[in-house]
């Protein structure tokens, strides 16, 4: 005789079923630690090169709880501060290392970011050259995401970047990230740096970056990125080059 199965018992069957399934799924981890290494043809920051338009190798950790709570350090090779000479003396710094923590939160739809970043130049010498004071540079940073679009507002607690008197300097960052299919993105972004008591060095830089993801953990990138800089505000030691001017830059990153 054929066995009839209860449409009820049925649904019971399958409720518990999945239930069981739901209870021996693994739960989200408390933390994750996250490594990357990279390279690029030239580090652009904030617009303008950091490296005098030659390559830059990079580096970084990041650690993240569900809470939202996050810390990470980054690094790269950087050449403006050697290149920064009064006469016979240099800033002598070679290396950039950021390190930066903070809490990111959801209400709603909306995203936000509040965090602290410290840029440290290890063994640099600004401070000592006429009219220079420290490249160690401190920022309190928020940002808030709606969709795909992301806007950043930082602020100094001291002087920016070796500048005399720059303390309050903000930034404005505004960003947008479409997801093109495939592994590729497109982000435009839109930037305003005003250094506080200097509008001879405050500009505004722009970028529109296109990243491919190419799995395993490795993405390539490639940004057309410029500023319109006020000419010999930042430039080349012989002063030749606007460090500023629109240029090409491709990289690729690995994390694990």
């Amino acid at each position: 005789m054929k066995k009839i199965v209860s449409p009820l018992l049925l649904a019971m069957s399958l409720a518990t079923f999945g239930s069981a399934v739901a209870q021996t799924a693994p739960a989200a981890p408390e933390s994750t630690l996250s490594f990357n290494v990279g390279a690029v043809n030239e580090y652009r920051y904030r617009g303008y090169s950091q490296s005098r338009f030659e390559p830059a190798v990079q580096g970084g950790a990041d650690y993240a709880h569900k809470s939202g709570a996050y810390l990470g350090i980054w690094g790269s090779s950087i050449k403006w501060i050697k290149d920064t000479k009064v006469g016979a003396k240099s800033g002598n710094a070679g290396t950039e290392v950021d390190i930066y923590g903070g809490y990111k939160f959801t209400v709603g739809d909306v995203g936000y970011d509040v965090g602290f970043l410290r840029y440290e130049y290890a063994g640099n010498d600004l401070q000592k050259l006429a009219g220079f004071a420290n490249a160690n540079t401190n920022e309190l940073y928020g940002a808030i995401t709606v969709g795909v679009l992301t806007a950043k507002y930082s602020r100094s607690t001291g002087n920016l970047f070796g500048t005399m008197g720059s303390k309050g300097s903000t930034y404005l960052d505004l960003t947008a990230t479409f997801d093109l299919g495939d592994g590729y993105t497109l982000a435009p972004h839109l930037g305003r740096q005003d250094v506080k008591g200097s509008s001879f060095y405050s500009y505004t830089d722009y970028a529109l970056t296109l990243g491919k993801d190419l799995g395993s953990g490795l993405t390539a990138s490639a940004a057309l990125i410029g500023t319109n800089a006020n000419k010999g505000a930042y430039v080349t030691p012989d002063g030749m080059k606007q460090l500023g001017k629109a240029g090409f830059v491709v990289g690729i990153k690995y994390a694990f």
